[in-house]
């Protein structure tokens, strides 16, 4: 059996693949001499360089193929010819002819050819289209920075801020986000479709460009034009792919977006609208503009998923916004509107960010010429933290009318926060309210002119920062007991502190800005006139001493200037253990009554007040008993003795002959008290004088 030549066998068989492969193959390849001129092209290769005329045969690649950018392909073949190492897998673009010319990527591998005797004929380089592939791997990129970089806050303003700055120029070469103006309130989105006149607030546009054309500048709020592309969009919530050519007939109903997109050199609109559950809460324009590629179906796609994640981002920002407005109008109708100020201590309110609608301050009208401070903060947010708010300051509003002490009422105060906490732990397991902790920091501080000294107790890591009159800044050493609400059961103590007239005592109800302040106190001394300064002036400069990256969130101030009890206004007198200090007591008060110029029917009520009060501490009491009237808003009148004893309002029958006193000071008085203290207690009444507008 005769056989045939295997060599050429073999290089037949070579040359019919080489055919094949130039012939047949969708992968490019091409053929260049030392020169890095064309030899041979595969049919394949007409992807990179396009249905150009001419025969490239000889002509240098550079002049063949259009390279979108100086990537260094030529170097690169250059250091295949001298070095004989392999170029795997490059990736090049490059400008495809056509109408239009089309941008592709290409995987480009480059091997030197060498003959049997070692001389160098030229490199193959193979280019494979991966445009496909690149683009998908592109808008994966931007989808995940979307995912990634939008929402991060919870303002609606900003996340369209976050959207542009993802997409350009990444995906869009123009970004522009319009919201429905109500949504930027915190309102609930209108249904699709958007009912016509809706006004739209454009919150964000970002170009590729430098000093780019806009329609309407950031912040301008529009009723869009009808029919567009945009109108069509909030109308049956589709996506568009829309060709910007000159002759589009729906360009004369909006002439200022018609000319910027002109200006701008955009040629593709990509129009996505924001919505969530059938409802409209904005819209997305893209652009791509110059040598851009047009959008296409997977572009429309990925689009859509943009649009889904920034539409349920706006949306829980416009939640938050709702929530916080709600709970910050309860938190408005649950604190004073006005500071309750004696002629002795000027009080001013304030809030650092009013952000948090857990936080309260509260000044407290007491007996003798005293006020209560009151600075505290509710854990949580939005309505949970208002209404907490809201139960704890009413519950220490009524014991403060006990005249308390400051640790006693912080101590009974503890016990309904953990009994309010309690609560919220016996919700059922769906409750979300029942996995929030309730605790809450508080101060309580009860200054009295009379003595020029101020008690205080603290829940919590919260001090006051006092200023004297010589300008020394410090915070008084105050013991903190446990938060309320917390299971911890430790006693509270109290401390009290010199302020003499002119200080300035300033109770936050975080603690980051007190020391703060404490720490900056060389920018306090420098403010001046304490004494006469407006109080409103203070508050402002405390503000703004306040740095914006201190961290503190919101805060509830107190600011509080102490000035000098009318030495005039109050009288004290020492009464003997004896039956007839009873008349010496009513004679000195006629007297001082007179002084004062107190009507006759208020004088003779306050007289027989005197004589059932001193008559009471004779009776039931230890010496020393002491008298005192203060003359303020309120005509106060009060009795002190050494006894424990409390007493006890009485309703005496007809044969009795006591038990009566009590009873009788308390008819005539507006309002009546014990406070106790170390040394004894003291039976005091108010009365209304006639100028009283309180």
């Amino acid at each position: 059996m005769a056989h045939g030549d295997p060599g050429r066998t073999v290089d037949e068989t070579s040359a019919a693949m080489l055919e094949a492969l130039f012939t047949g193959s969708p992968v490019g390849l091409h053929l260049l001499d030392p020169e890095l001129r064309v030899v041979r092209l595969t049919t394949g290769a007409t992807a990179v360089r396009g249905k150009s005329a001419g025969d490239p045969t000889g002509r240098p690649m550079r002049e063949v193929y259009r390279m979108v950018e100086d990537n260094g392909m030529e170097a690169a073949l250059r250091e295949v010819l001298k070095t004989g190492e392999p170029l795997r897998q490059r990736l090049v673009r490059a400008r495809v002819e056509g109408d239009p010319p089309e941008e592709r990527c290409f995987e480009t591998t480059a091997m030197r050819l060498e003959s049997r005797r070692g001389e160098v004929l030229g490199v193959a380089v193979t280019a494979v289209d991966v445009t496909e592939r690149e683009r998908g791997r592109a808008r994966t990129r931007v989808l995940d920075a979307v995912r990634r970089r939008v929402g991060r806050t919870l303002d609606p303003v900003v996340t369209g801020e976050e959207l542009v700055e993802a997409v350009v120029p990444q995906f869009a070469d123009i970004a522009v986000v319009e919201v429905v103006e109500s949504v930027i309130r915190g309102d609930e989105p209108p249904p699709a479709p958007l009912p016509p006149g809706t006004p739209l607030m454009r919150t964000a546009f970002r170009s590729r460009t430098a000093h780019p054309p806009q329609a309407h500048p950031v912040g301008d709020v529009r009723r869009l034009p009808a029919p567009t592309p945009f109108t069509q969009a909030l109308t049956d919530l589709r996506p568009r792919i829309v060709p910007l050519h000159p002759g589009a007939e729906w360009m004369p109903a909006d002439p200022p977006r018609t000319h910027a997109m002109r200006s701008a050199d955009t040629h593709t609109l990509l129009v996505v609208p924001l919505a969530l559950r059938d409802t409209v809460l904005g819209l997305v324009s893209l652009y791509r503009s110059g040598d851009s590629p047009p959008f296409d179906t997977g572009d429309r796609r990925l689009a859509v998923e943009v649009a889904a994640h920034t539409a349920l981002c706006v949306d829980n920002a416009r939640r938050f916004i709702r929530e916080h407005t709600i709970a910050a109008t309860v938190q408005r109708r649950l604190l004073p509107r006005r500071p309750e100020s004696h002629a002795s201590l000027e009080t001013a309110y304030l809030s650092v960010t009013g952000a948090d609608p857990g936080a309260w301050y509260d000044t407290i009208a007491l007996s003798g010429a005293r006020t209560a401070l009151v600075v505290g903060n509710v854990s949580g947010r939005g309505l949970n933290a208002a209404a907490g708010m809201g139960q704890l300051r009413t519950v220490l509003r009524s014991l403060s009318a006990f005249d308390l002490p400051p640790d006693e009422l912080l101590a009974r105060l503890h016990d309904t926060a953990a009994h309010l906490a309690r609560e919220r732990a016996s919700l059922p397991p769906g409750d979300p309210l029942r996995r929030e902790a309730l605790t809450a920091n508080c101060v309580y501080a009860v200054h009295d002119p009379l003595t020029g000294t101020c008690v205080m107790a603290a829940a919590g890591e919260l001090a006051p920062l006092v200023i004297r009159p010589d300008r020394t800044v410090s915070v008084p050493d105050t013991p903190a007991g446990p938060p309320l609400g917390v299971a911890e059961d430790s006693p509270f103590a109290t401390t009290e502190i010199d302020v003499p007239a002119g200080s300035v005592l300033v109770f936050t109800s975080h603690p980051l800005v007190t020391a703060y302040l404490a720490d900056s106190c060389r920018r306090l001394r420098a403010f001046s006139d304490y004494a006469e300064r407006p109080l409103q002036d203070l508050c402002d400069a405390l503000v703004y001493a306040l740095p914006d990256s201190l961290g503190a969130g919101d805060a509830a101030v107190i600011v509080a200037r102490t000035r000098p009890f009318p030495p005039g206004a109050f009288a004290d007198w020492r009464l003997d253990d004896d039956r007839a200090s009873v008349a010496t007591a009513r004679a000195r008060a006629r007297a001082q009554l007179a002084e004062w110029g107190v009507d006759e029917e208020t004088a003779y009520q306050t007289q027989v007040i005197v004589s059932e009060l001193v008559t009471n501490a004779l009776r039931y009491g230890s010496a020393p008993i002491e008298l005192r009237l203060i003359h303020d808003r309120t005509l106060t009148c009060e009795v002190r003795d050494a006894g424990q004893a409390a007493p006890h309002l009485r309703h005496a029958r007809t044969a009795d002959e006591g038990g009566r006193g009590l009873f009788v000071a308390a008819r005539l008085a507006r309002a009546w008290g014990v406070r106790y203290t170390a040394a004894g207690k003291t039976v005091w009444t108010e009365q209304s004088l006639p100028d009283d507008d309180h």
